[in-house]
């Protein structure tokens, strides 16, 4: 039965790799990422050598049959994205989607289970998380008052992603949506050297990141109203 690994590696500082992934990587026929450059990274820190496939969001519905073809021949598979846990605001879940459609029961799907930015944030937030609203990335263009504003009505604390180059507009439309009081967890680049957690008023953070340099990846945390 063909075998498929679903495989998260750190979201910043390499240590963070579970043994059981670091296995699985070394038992792998072929590794799909992300980006080859990144994954190679890991791969080198752990002296672990396995053929990379590239899969990513762009990737070709021809790329996609290729990767059927090395299930059928009975290749054992693992999935891995620059950082975190596969199929978490990436396109890994779309590839599961095509793979269990195809497969069906004849192929097993292991999830190897590690970091996560999402998971990572919500465990220093300081905010009731036994149930919360995880959205990802805010919309680039279209319908972002529509999202804002069910980001501010949330009876439960909302998780979003953001880049560097949107994070400073984001904010000002949760200011616009929530207003300036509501309380906000914003951390960038979890687990790696220059980790920042800015906590307060939407207000309070905004003027913070402002006044620094800002780069890197990040995670918000809107709270309840």
């Amino acid at each position: 039965m063909s075998e498929l690994y679903i495989v998260a590696t750190p979201i910043g500082n390499l240590e963070d790799v579970s043994l059981r992934a670091l296995r699985i990587l070394k038992e792998a026929d072929f590794i799909l990422c992300e980006d080859t450059r990144v994954t190679k990274k890991l791969l080198a820190r752990y002296e672990i050598k396995r053929p990379l496939v590239s899969y990513h969001q762009h990737s070709s519905a021809g790329k996609i049959d290729e990767i059927k073809s090395l299930l059928k021949e009975g290749k054992k598979l693992a999935l891995v994205t620059d950082a975190g846990t596969p199929g978490i605001s990436d396109p890994g879940n779309e590839l599961v989607a095509q793979i269990l459609e195809e497969f069906g029961e004849n192929i097993k799907i292991y999830p190897i289970p590690g970091p996560s930015a999402l998971v990572a944030a919500a465990s220093i937030s300081g905010m009731p998380m036994s149930e919360f609203l995880f959205l990802g990335y805010p919309p680039s263009k279209n319908k972002r008052e529509k999202f804002f504003k069910r980001v501010s009505a949330s009876d439960t604390p909302v998780v979003l992603y953001e880049s560097v180059h949107r994070i400073l507009r984001t904010l000002h439309d949760i200011d616009n949506a929530a207003g300036k009081n509501r309380k906000i967890m914003v951390a960038r680049e979890l687990t790696k050297h220059f980790e920042t957690v800015y906590r307060g008023t939407v207000e309070e953070v905004l003027i913070n990141l402002e006044k620094d340099k800002v780069k890197g990846e990040f995670v918000i945390i809107v709270a309840k109203p």
